[in-house]
């Protein structure tokens, strides 16, 4: 028997169609070889630091250094403070589970850092030693699925991956838990914390707020012209600022209505501009937010739940380039693009001969 783990119910449902089992069980769906489990998140965590014994608020106990540091399962705030989560517990046991009845894992978690993260924090914490496979995968289409399972990858190719994944949440752990206790022992108040990226942004939105609060405004003057040419009317606008507002009258004094105007210099010039690089994450939280005013949060949504639909390809990403194999596949998934009403029309237009490549680069 093998065990799949993927990150989410969905994503294991989805898996365990494909790979044909449909025996629906508490937490895994088993049948044909396979038993399909799943994550729900991260289901467990680096200790807080009462768990090292650091209990005081004080600069004495400063900095806390734990080694090595402990995996716990995942924790919610509750007015009891915080208390081990029942869904995280309950699931971690039917993983158990299936990992002991099972030879051998295929890891099916999210294709990113934190997906290896998940997986081998879950596989660290419950002493699991059964040999493991990554099965690495873009979409959920069922193509996807199957192309990825015929091509399983020995899970210590993606040590480094974990690796990094591992150092920068002891890094967020060693720098949020002193800087906040340290600001703590100095304020005399527990309320207020630090974290690596939470108080560099919140810095930025302090400085904003700060240069709008600040601004003061000048005023200016500027030329705006109508000329007439036939039955064509072209607005013109003066490109200098006028910061007089009789500098401005005096120039506008000179103008005659009426009368012809002739240009003197005209520029002529062809811009070549290259295709901006596929969507990441953030660029596509940031477009979001400009062109429709979404969230991050919400954009992040919309995106997780078109990735699940198999409309999208995995969206939790920060490269904006592709590997050539999957560069190999756009011919085919533009045909079928082109081949909807909405878009046939367009479709005469394409040369799928001539794909623009700036986005695909293996290495990145």
């Amino acid at each position: 028997m093998i065990a799949i783990i993927a990150e989410k119910p969905s994503v294991g449902q989805e898996i365990a169609r494909v790979v044909g089992a449909t025996e629906k069980k508490d937490g895994y769906i088993t049948g044909n070889g396979y038993m399909v489990t799943w994550a729900l998140g991260h289901l467990v965590s680096l200790a807080l630091p009462g768990t090292y014994g650091y209990t005081r608020t004080t600069a004495e106990d400063l900095p806390m250094l734990p080694e090595p540091f402990r995996l716990v399962e995942r924790q919610i705030r509750t007015d009891r403070g915080m208390v081990t989560d029942i869904a995280a517990g309950r699931q971690l046991k039917v993983i158990d589970g299936v990992f002991s009845e099972c030879d051998s894992i295929i890891v099916a978690t999210d294709a990113g850092r934190e997906g290896e993260l998940i997986f081998r924090w879950i596989y660290s914490h419950l002493g699991c030693t059964k040999p493991f496979k990554r099965l690495w995968f873009s979409s959920l289409t069922d193509e996807a699925i199957r192309k990825g399972m015929a091509d399983l990858r020995e899970g210590y190719e993606y040590d480094s991956l974990y690796a990094a994944a591992d150092s920068r949440a002891k890094a967020d752990w060693l720098v949020g838990m002193n800087a906040s206790r340290a600001l703590a022992a100095v304020s005399g108040s527990a309320n207020n914390s630090i974290g690596r990226v939470q108080t560099p942004t919140l810095a930025m939105i302090c400085a904003r707020f700060k240069e709008n609060r600040n601004f003061v405004s000048t005023p200016y003057w500027q030329l705006h012209i109508t000329l007439k040419q036939g039955e064509a009317h072209r607005l013109f606008i003066h490109p200098e600022h006028f910061g007089d507002k009789k500098a401005a009258e005096t120039a506008y004094g000179r103008i005659i209505p009426g009368s012809a105007v002739t240009i003197t210099k005209v520029e002529r010039g062809t811009v070549f501009q290259q295709a901006p690089l596929l969507y990441d994450l953030t660029s596509l939280q940031k477009d979001c937010n400009i062109h429709h005013d979404l969230t991050a949060d919400k954009t992040l949504s919309i995106a997780q739940s078109l990735y699940e639909k198999k409309l999208v390809s995995y969206p939790r990403t920060g490269s904006r380039y592709i590997p050539e194999d999957i560069m190999a596949n756009i011919p085919a998934l533009l045909e079928k693009i082109i081949a909807m009403p909405l878009f046939r029309e367009y479709g005469r237009t394409f040369d799928f001969s001539a794909l623009n490549t700036r986005s695909v680069d293996t290495r990145k």
